[in-house]
């Protein structure tokens, strides 16, 4: 039952699902703040003002905005680089580690009674060599 819970776990549209809700909740308020208060100034900077207010223009009474687009795009590419660093590749490696029949390796030692048990697997079957 557990093996089929993990299993379930390390879907890889159950990560997807959790990627997406981490996307959408967790790190907006940190990447806006980013955004809006450190790289937004910073390009502010070489526009001579405000991002929003500085990269707009006006065609025939139609208000188009540039820098509110060039905002949501260095928010999205902010959040695409932390996802991708921090959850998709260490779930890509465990995902190989598996597919190879390799379990991460565990911090604890295994508990007498599985060591026992270990050892009694690997005598069995060195008997049944013989």
């Amino acid at each position: 039952m557990l093996k089929g819970f993990k299993d379930f776990l390390l879907r890889g549209n159950v990560m997807d699902l959790a990627i997406a809700v981490v996307i959408g909740t967790a790190f907006t308020t940190v990447v806006t703040a980013i955004v809006k208060g450190f790289i937004d100034p910073l390009i502010g900077l070489f526009v001579m003002g405000n991002l929003d207010n500085q990269l707009d223009f006006t065609i025939f009474k139609s208000h188009f905005n540039f820098g509110m687009i060039l905002s949501a795009l260095i928010y999205f590419t902010i959040v695409a680089a932390v996802i991708y660093f921090l959850i998709v590749i260490p779930m890509k490696k465990i995902m190989e580690r598996r597919a190879r029949g390799e379990e991460p390796p565990s911090d604890t030692p295994p508990s007498e009674d599985i060591a026992l048990l270990t050892e009694i697997r690997d005598l069995l079957r060195a008997q049944q060599r013989q």
